[in-house]
């Protein structure tokens, strides 16, 4: 379902007023006028409905009702997926944190590998339009996850960023590299498992998932060993190739799956006559 992030809270009365890009987005963009109602989320992560009162020339004024909708379906919680996501070429980064976002990603953390075309440079403007897809792309898919966006860093960065989530949860963070079978069979072969499923056999007590995934080329030989040896465990999708934009939405789709619907395909052990 769709919502609206607001970036400030309401006043004592529930009144918010809106100008600027925010105003555009509604008034121009979706077209609301006086009456309409739509969902929003609150910065502190609390759902509203709000309900237009007023709409001017530039700016656009609203207050907060109750919620008279359905309740939404909740799930289970799974845990928090991290998209470690090597540079490709162009703007299909922007394609992919926007993907990442709707799939429910809760950090997206871009770094460049060997066969990364772009570089580490110092663009801010890169960032701030990657926290702007952010913003739209959960007003558009409606999701509750304050998904994290990170300045590039190189794979030495990256894996320290690795290390700060093991410290954090130990054997409960879970590292998956995606990488194709004919690149990599050795370290497939050494690996603790090469399924989805497999990997995520015990995620009941997981709290963190890093996916990993290569740019345009992959994964060159020293650093997929980086991974593995830094505890990541090698995923293929056998002599199926795919581009790394695709490869974003494939892995991540598998593991949300797999965690949303881990009861009905865990099969419990007979017991024992």
């Amino acid at each position: 379902m769709k919502q609206f992030i607001l970036q400030s809270a309401p006043d004592e009365s529930g009144i918010v007023r809106l100008s600027g890009a925010d105003y555009h987005y509604l008034a121009r963009v979706r077209r609301f006028t006086t009456g309409t109602v739509f969902n929003a989320l609150l910065p502190n992560g609390e759902t509203v409905q709000i309900r237009v009162r007023t709409v001017k020339r530039d700016w656009l004024e609203g207050e907060c009702v109750p919620d008279a909708g359905p309740t939404p379906l909740q799930s289970a919680p799974i845990p928090l997926i991290s998209l470690f996501q090597a540079l490709p070429k162009g703007a299909k980064m922007d394609l992919i944190v926007r993907q990442a976002v709707e799939c429910g990603v809760a950090e997206i953390v871009p770094f460049t590998s060997v066969h990364s075309v772009p570089k580490i440079a110092d663009d801010k403007d890169r960032i701030v339009r990657w926290e702007r897809i952010v913003r739209e792309a959960r007003q558009q898919s409606g999701s509750s996850i304050a998904t994290a966006v990170h300045a590039p860093l190189s794979v030495d960065g990256l894996l320290h960023h690795w290390n700060i989530m093991q410290e954090q949860h130990g054997n409960e963070a879970k590292g998956i590299m995606l990488h194709p079978l004919v690149v990599q069979a050795s370290l497939v072969a050494q690996a603790k498992c090469a399924s989805f499923h497999a990997c995520l056999e015990h995620s009941d007590t997981c709290k963190s998932i890093a996916l990993a995934i290569g740019p345009e080329g992959g994964f060159s030989p020293s650093e997929a060993a980086r991974f593995t040896a830094a505890g990541f465990t090698a995923i293929t999708l056998g002599n199926t190739i795919l581009r790394t934009e695709t490869a974003v939405v494939y892995a991540i789709a598998a593991i949300r799956i797999i965690l949303l619907e881990r009861a009905s395909w865990i099969l419990n052990s007979p017991a024992r006559q």
